[in-house]
């Protein structure tokens, strides 16, 4: 596969006329921003660790996570699958045939973040899904990162990318600078061959970075996210606000642009069950637990740390490290 084939490939993936098509379409999928990185979105004070979700049809999805980003399985049964890279567990699949599909309209998940260790490891990956013919819904330079997004067989949207190094990185009061740009894809996949895919399996520093999702309203979810949990504000545009720990770009978007005024989420229905964040510091931990519980919020006793609930009914586990 040569390289002109490459870019045509992927912009018949994303369904895209043009490279900067497929950059507003990002715009769509992202609100603007985007962002996460192992080398430096992991060692901050709190981090995403893993995801949990809800699936009507187990095989076909844990395969699509096991074939198309290359996460290994770990375990799996009639019940569930564990997926992860590295030895870390990063996915869990519940099964669940009966489950109605969860609206889009609804609070819950918008997209799930995996990062890249290196910028050569997502040329890699996105020559993989170029070569396998993987529908994409949109590519982008968000000037702290670039990101490609897609979706799983059951609609859970998904975001791959990798981050520029934290210094070029621009700050403003506190605000980080993001776009939706252009992404370069020639310059992208001169990293690596474009005539044959060589990524076999997910790297090893493979994490996830980010955690996008869908809230009923942004007042609610910024007292939850951010005077609970702790989390500083990093950006906010249209509809959209972002949170990190530790001076990241990112460790959480929320939006309303489908789902303003949603209520509670319907546990029976598919999607995002619950998500992880990991704390390493025992100070740090102790201030949460202490502002979840002066904040009156649900919390209960879960291995190695905590499980709370935010105003929708998704479900954070807070675990010490």
């Amino acid at each position: 596969m040569n390289l002109d084939l490459t870019r045509r490939t992927l912009l018949h993936l994303a369904g895209a006329s043009s490279f900067a098509a497929a950059a507003a379409a990002a715009e769509r999928a992202e609100g603007g921003g985007s962002g996460g990185g192992p080398t430096f979105a992991n060692r901050t004070p709190m981090r995403v660790g893993m995801v949990t979700m809800r699936v009507r049809q187990l095989d076909p999805v844990a395969d699509f996570y096991r074939d198309v980003l290359g996460l290994a399985v770990m375990e799996r049964s009639a019940t569930g699958v564990t997926l992860g890279s590295g030895g870390v567990k990063l996915l869990v699949l519940e099964a669940r045939p009966d489950a109605t599909n969860e609206s889009r309209n609804a609070a819950g998940l918008y997209h799930t973040a995996f990062l890249m260790p290196t910028r050569k490891d997502l040329a890699r990956w996105l020559v993989h899904a170029a070569i396998h013919r993987v529908p994409l819904s949109g590519f982008a330079d968000h000037r702290v990162s670039e990101s490609v997004y897609l979706d799983d067989p059951e609609g859970n949207g998904i975001e791959v990318y990798a981050d520029r190094d934290p210094s070029l990185w621009q700050w403003s009061a506190g605000t980080v600078t993001m776009g939706t740009d252009q992404l370069d894809i020639d310059d992208l996949v001169s990293l690596t061959d474009t005539r044959v895919s060589d990524y076999a399996g997910a790297p090893e520093g493979l994490r996830i970075g980010h955690m996008h999702l869908r809230v009923g309203d942004l007042a609610k979810a910024d007292g939850f996210y951010r005077g609970a949990i702790g989390f500083d504000p990093t950006r906010a545009r249209n509809g959209a606000t972002f949170l990190s720990s530790g001076r990241y770009h990112h460790h959480l978007g929320l939006n309303v642009w489908q789902s303003a005024g949603a209520g509670r989420r319907d546990d029976a229905a598919t999607g995002l069950a619950w998500f992880s964040l990991e704390i390493e510091q025992p100070d740090v931990f102790a201030a949460l637990e202490q502002r979840l519980r002066q904040a009156g919020v649900e919390v209960a006793a879960v291995a190695n740390g905590l499980e709370t609930v935010d105003p929708w009914g998704t479900r954070l586990r807070l675990v010490k490290v």
